[in-house]
């Protein structure tokens, strides 16, 4: 999923300083050799800008101009600074640190705490939202859930910004936010926080920074120490650098230039945390003779998803778009992006899903597809659609690799196994190293098998998997390598989170996917409302929905779907279109009739209301669905399903109901799958409620398609006749 993802897993090091530069394109080069003064890169998204910085680092470390310990080299996320390090190492570069602005802020006040203000440090709190609450009730002011994450976000953007609570609201006007409540009460709430914080003795993630900054500024000769320490700086991301990161890097570089950013103002994305292009912008005024190097092959996607890309950017407006760089694809052709139309939202989600298992029928890898949205919302629909079609998927942000119970536990196994290997009867027939990680990992669960099903068995097993794959890849790079060697990497990668990868459908938001890219990418929900987010109002908000956008985009290697669907609900009234940023871009897109589905042609248009074969086929006369209590107009998802409003009276059997949740636990046990993946919660309601008596009546209860109809129409019809359900489950 990252740049280096088609290359060598574990590449020979260069054995000189010119050995480095080998395969680098003349505008990398140029990079990687610019070692003195500022220096400003400019790279479009794919054109391999962390190689030409970790080769630059490089080179000049292995050309004894840099010394390892004096470089800082920093990023954004804790996944892109373990990459730079392991990237580095393989360069022979090992003693570079490279960390996020937190982290090197962090360990620097630790160390300079007693010193500089004397006493312990303060405890970091992990989560400020509880904080939050606790300052709302002080103030007697009421939060729901959703305002209290959005003032939490509030005073994290004044932080950022360096704005105090007195300030908040000529601020924010300025910046033209919309506060989630009156400004007024925004700043009482900042500055009670402020308060609490105080009076606990705790600090804040912002305030690491700002701490740091402070001292920096009042103690001349801790900054003295601290540039002493590094000489060399290298920013990545720096599109993404907020004031206070900003100041902070001039505390560090002092008067010096020896500085090197590198960034893309197309790819500007986070200006709700208080990020913004214009340091990047402005690099060369700062620096008037700092040397710029324009980063444009493109070397990720092919010419098809470069076009469209390049597309996008020639229509936006504002600063950023006024210094976009037009991307040239290096790759050979490939097939034109797939736009499709849908009459809702399920119904995409079931086109989606139906299109990877086409995929990976043919040989494409789960883990080299990623279906992408705008808000984490839309994530459940995807779930359910694929674990319908029995495609493994895990979600960007959930619980990291190295952290997971299974892999824990086989780090134990195949580290005491390195260690007591020889008195251990399971390695008696493991003649290389792949076959004694096999022969541990067995006694963990791995098969050479996969388990049927999508479920928790599935995840573990692919955690597995991707250690025996990593084993066979170590080894090949590595033929002489031991056990011990293969614990011993695991731990670096474990220290950098640098995981191997997992087999399954990446879903994520297009917010977690910078920085990422895989072979087919589903950008779904691409419509008016969604892309751009209903609450961009302004101008440059609406700029970065675009950008947004041609980041997604961007992830792709060869295959582009581009979705959205014409309503959110089944039966709901067809009054989406798709996103204006297509307009001139998808064929036909000029001329396409309001409320119409996509025809297939020479477009690559996928026709979105096709049925599979033997399927019932969609209503095409679309009525809103109401509450068969009340009457009322229903949007929500769970009450259409049950065809009424959640707080109006249910007629469910309860005694059917719990039958029903017991024998779908049966199922889910015997299938490996979570309970959802045989029926929802709200699906085994309407279930209840309705009590059908034969199959068109089960047919017509959403949640319920053909598949299930087949799988488990028979057992759930026995259970609501109060019967038995006979005969085992079929497998799939």
């Amino acid at each position: 999923m990252t740049a280096a993802t088609h290359s060598t897993l574990f590449p020979q090091t260069p054995d000189s300083a010119d050995a480095v530069l080998e395969g680098l394109d003349p505008e990398q080069r140029e990079v990687a050799t610019a070692l003195h003064g500022p220096v400003c890169v400019l790279a479009g998204a794919g054109t391999g800008k962390t190689r030409a910085i970790t080769h630059r680092i490089a080179y000049g470390v292995r050309a004894g101009i840099l010394q390892p310990s004096t470089v800082l080299a920093v990023t954004f996320t804790n996944r892109a600074a373990g990459e730079m390090r392991g990237r580095l190492r393989q360069l022979g570069a090992g003693g570079v640190q490279a960390r996020t602005f937190h982290s090197a802020a962090l360990r620097q006040l630790q160390y300079f705490w007693p010193k500089a203000v004397g006493g312990a440090m303060p405890r970091l709190v992990d989560r400020k939202i509880q904080l939050v609450a606790d300052a709302a009730a002080a103030c007697r002011i009421r939060l729901d859930r959703g305002e209290l994450r959005d003032v939490t976000g509030e005073i994290e953007w004044s932080k950022v910004t360096q704005t105090v609570p007195a300030d908040y609201r000529l601020a924010a006007a300025k910046a033209g936010r919309e506060s989630p409540r009156d400004p007024a009460e925004i700043a009482q709430l900042y500055s009670a926080y402020e308060g609490l914080k105080r009076d606990r003795g705790v600090i804040d993630f912002e305030d690491v920074l700002l701490l740091t900054v402070a001292i920096l500024q009042d103690r001349p000769d801790v900054a003295e120490q601290v540039r002493a320490q590094y000489q060399h700086f290298v920013v990545d991301e720096y599109q993404d650098v907020s004031p206070l990161q900003q100041r902070l890097l001039e505390l560090w570089l002092g008067d010096r230039d020896n500085l090197c950013v590198v960034g893309d103002a197309s790819q500007t994305i986070y200006s709700f945390t208080g990020a913004t292009p214009d340091h990047l912008l402005d690099f060369r005024t700062r620096h008037p003779g700092a040397t710029v190097v324009k980063l444009v092959r493109d070397y990720r996607s092919t010419p098809q998803v470069v076009h469209l890309a390049n597309g996008l950017l020639a229509q936006a407006r504002g600063r950023a778009a006024d210094h976009r760089l037009e991307l040239v694809s290096q790759r050979a052709p490939g097939p034109e992006p797939v736009y499709a139309e849908y009459a809702d939202e399920p119904a995409e989600a079931e086109g989606a899903a139906r299109r990877i298992r086409e995929l990976m029928n043919g040989g494409v890898r789960a883990s080299e597809i990623a279906i992408l949205f705008r808000t984490n919302a839309q994530s459940e629909t995807y779930e359910q659609a694929l674990a319908d079609a029995v495609v493994p998927y895990q979600l960007r942000g959930a619980e990291r690799f190295f952290d997971r119970p299974e892999v824990r536990k086989a780090g134990i196994a195949l580290r005491g196994a390195a260690r007591f290997g020889g008195n251990d009867s399971l390695l008696d027939d493991a003649v290389d190293l792949p076959s004694q990680v096999r022969a541990v990992l067995s006694g963990e669960g791995w098969t050479t098998e996969p388990p049927a099903g999508s479920g928790a068995v599935r995840e573990r097993w692919e955690s597995l998997a991707a250690l025996v794959n990593l084993a066979q890849d170590f080894v090949v790079a590595r033929p002489g390598a031991t056990l011990g060697d293969l614990v011993a990497e695991l731990d670096e990668r474990a220290g950098a989170q640098h995981a191997p990868t997992v087999e399954g459908v990446t879903l994520a938001s297009l917010h977690s996917a910078k920085g990422l890219e895989w072979d087919v990418v589903f950008l779904v929900g691409v419509a008016e409302g969604m892309m751009p987010i209903t609450y961009a109002k302004t101008d440059e908000q609406t700029e970065e929905e675009r950008r947004l956008l041609y980041v997604g985009v961007t992830r792709a290697r060869e295959h582009l779907h581009v979705s959205w669907a014409l309503s959110r609900s089944p039966g709901g009234r067809p009054s989406r279109r798709p996103s204006r940023f297509l307009e001139g871009l998808r064929p036909g897109s000029a001329a396409a009739g309001a409320g119409r589905a996509a025809v297939a042609g020479s477009g690559g248009v996928e026709r979105g209301f096709t049925s599979r074969p033997g399927a019932a086929p969609r209503r095409r006369q679309r009525t809103p669905a109401r509450c068969r209590v009340c009457g009322r107009t229903l949007t929500d998802a769970g009450e259409m399903k049950l065809m009424r409003c959640e707080d109006c009276p249910s007629d469910m059997d309860e005694g059917l109901y719990e039958r029903l949740r017991e024998w779908r636990a049966v199922q889910a046990q015997r299938s490996g799958q979570p309970a959802f993946c045989v029926f929802t919660d709200k699906t085994m309601m309407a279930i209840a409620e309705a009590a059908p008596d034969d199959e068109g009546v089960l047919a017509r209860i959403p949640g319920v398609g053909m598949r299930k109809l087949d799988r488990y129409g028979a057992d759930v019809l026995a259970i609501c006749a109060g019967q038995t359900p006979g005969g085992e489950e079929d497998g799939d």
